[in-house]
């Protein structure tokens, strides 16, 4: 389940941009709703009909297929197949969404691929009613607002750069007509939801406008952050115990680094992967209760999948991008447990640190919580009384982390940062 951000507001008040900029910047999914109803205002015009009339339009929904794809950070639009993301930003079009957006018909078409999208993903949305229908239970709500006279200099200096031929007077009256429209339609009409926060961008720049939406929602993920209650923890604290008990038997463990454990829950702890004990290693020591990423085989063992499930081990996929096993960590988090996950995703035989896999970045991108580095060392094969040395880093900020977008690239370069970190605690001898 994804944090949501729905941003609504009058044409031309820039909330595409801002959307898009910020949906970027902080690894969220960018659903431009506007886009949907100027693609079947630009089918409705190939059709030779009359978009204000729904007797017309409505019946064309049937021969629609509309699809949104991310190609290189960038939403494209399709109907029916063909790319139509450069096509629906005309004018013309525009007006046409606004005739077609009016319709009960293609707002409901067009509702459930919406809430789809946002119930599986971080979402930033903006439209119209994003707030008040589409999303209601959004997190974080901005009305985004300019004058008329900005917003038709922003949409006249807009077209001119696509070297469309317009003057500032006409698309300032289509802005009004379009205010007026949008404001006074039965369905769905523009209006501030009540618990959305009013943000007026005349004569501000888009960083400036990025910042404060972003600062709403690193709020609402600090809301959204809860503390496990204390008697909960109890038998946690107990098997705890215990562990500590029978691996302090059969093996010879030391832990070094304990100033730097984690204070609260609601954090990952990354570590290198060699035996199957690694997760009771580092549990023995971290007073939060953790969830635990674990290979979709070991739940097919009927007795083991009742012993993983009780210690909060969910399956992931380990050969393939596995989006609901990341949805379930990010949950987890939320809630006040923490992350214990191995980035490289499989066991090493031999010991040597490999690359970590993108799921550690996404999910500390995501939540925006710290990763604590822990490297556990040994020599050779492991036996009675053997020793292992379990070692807690210095945490790594989302800031340290470095993660402008969810490219390969900045994925890959956070985990390189982490296994780092990593292979440093564990190249001190034993």
């Amino acid at each position: 389940m994804g944090l949501k951000c729905a941003i609504d507001g009058p044409s031309g008040a820039g909330k595409s941009t801002i959307a898009k900029t910020l949906a970027q910047k902080i690894g969220f999914i960018y659903v431009d709703t506007g886009a949907l109803y100027r693609a079947i205002g630009l089918y409705a015009l190939r059709k030779g009909v009359i978009t204000d009339i729904p007797e017309q339009v409505v019946p064309l929904l049937d021969e629609i297929k509309l699809d949104l794809r991310h190609e290189n950070n960038v939403q494209r639009v399709f109907l029916n197949g063909e790319d139509v993301s450069d096509l629906i930003r005309t004018q013309e079009i525009s007006m046409a969404a606004s005739d077609v957006s009016a319709f009960a018909e293609v707002r409901q078409f067009l509702i459930d691929l919406q809430r789809e999208i946002a119930a599986n993903n971080d979402v930033i949305m903006d439209g119209r009613d994003i707030g008040t229908v589409i999303l209601p239970d959004a997190e974080v709500k901005v009305f985004l607002t300019a004058s008329p006279e900005e917003r038709a200099r922003r949409r006249f200096e807009e077209l001119k750069a696509r070297s469309r031929d317009v003057e500032y007077e006409k698309v300032l009256s289509d802005i009004n007509r379009r205010d007026y429209n949008d404001s006074h339609r039965e369905i769905s009409p523009l209006r501030k939801a009540d618990d959305a926060i009013e943000l007026d961008s005349t004569g501000m720049e888009v960083g400036e406008v990025v910042d404060r939406v972003e600062e709403l929602i690193d709020a609402a993920r600090r809301r959204e952050f809860k503390t496990i209650p204390a008697w909960r923890r109890v038998p946690y604290a107990l098997l705890r115990g215990l562990a500590a008990l029978v691996f302090g038997i059969i093996f010879d463990v030391r832990y070094e680094g304990r100033e730097n454990l984690p204070k609260s829950g609601s954090v990952i702890l990354a570590g290198n992967h060699r035996t199957w004990f690694d997760p009771v290693l580092i549990a023995i020591r971290v007073k939060y209760i953790s969830s635990y990423m674990a290979k979709s085989e070991l739940f097919e063992i009927p007795v083991l999948r009742t012993i993983i499930k009780i210690v909060h081990a969910f399956p992931t996929r380990r050969n393939s991008a596995d989006v609901s096993s990341l949805s379930v960590a990010e949950e987890y988090i939320r809630k006040g447990y923490n992350l214990t996950i191995f980035p490289e995703g499989t066991r090493s035989r031999d010991g040597k640190i490999g690359r970590a896999r993108s799921g550690v970045a996404v999910i500390a991108s995501r939540c925006g919580v710290p990763v604590y580095p822990v490297g556990i060392a040994y020599k050779g094969h492991l036996r009675f009384r053997r020793r292992i040395t379990v070692r807690f880093g210095e945490p790594i900020s989302p800031e340290e982390l470095k993660i402008a977008s969810m490219s390969k690239t900045d994925l890959r370069a956070a985990g390189d940062r982490i296994m780092a970190k990593i292979a440093k605690l564990v190249e001190t001898d034993v």
